[in-house]
């Protein structure tokens, strides 16, 4: 399943580009970017995680690697082993809450950061995905 409707593709660049304004706006007040979090409502949010995932999605096409951005939405990228016909799911799983994908996809933060953090639980030989970061 795709992680954006197509007709819903010119509002979730704007979703995403307003959470990259608000999110750069906080953090030139904040002293810590990893306590960067937009307050926009559900929609916006929702919105900014499905189209920055959909980016992610052509960046690094494949069925190797599972991005998980709940209640959002979640993609396979990378190349590599298929989902177990039993179970669907890759061997490699990574998740992340909205605010730690919207701070990573952005720029506002490094995977390194988040990950020491605690922000990020990955499962798998390709658990990083500073390469593809920021979008």
């Amino acid at each position: 399943m795709a992680a954006i409707r197509e007709q819903d593709m010119p509002a979730g660049e704007q979703a995403f580009s307003a959470w990259r304004a608000a999110a750069l706006e906080e953090r030139a007040r904040q002293t810590d970017p990893l306590q960067v979090n937009p307050r926009l409502d559900r929609r916006t949010m929702a919105m900014a995680v499905r189209f920055s995932l959909f980016v992610l999605e052509r960046k690094a096409p494949g069925p190797g690697v599972e991005v998980r951005v709940a209640p959002f939405s979640a993609v396979k990228i990378l190349d590599g082993p298929a989902s177990d016909p039993h179970n669907l799911t890759p061997p490699d799983v990574i998740e992340l809450d909205p605010p730690v994908w919207l701070r990573l996809a952005t720029g506002i933060t490094t995977w390194d950061e988040e990950r020491e953090a605690g922000h990020i639980s990955a499962v798998g030989e390709r658990d990083n995905l500073s390469a593809l970061l920021p979008l």
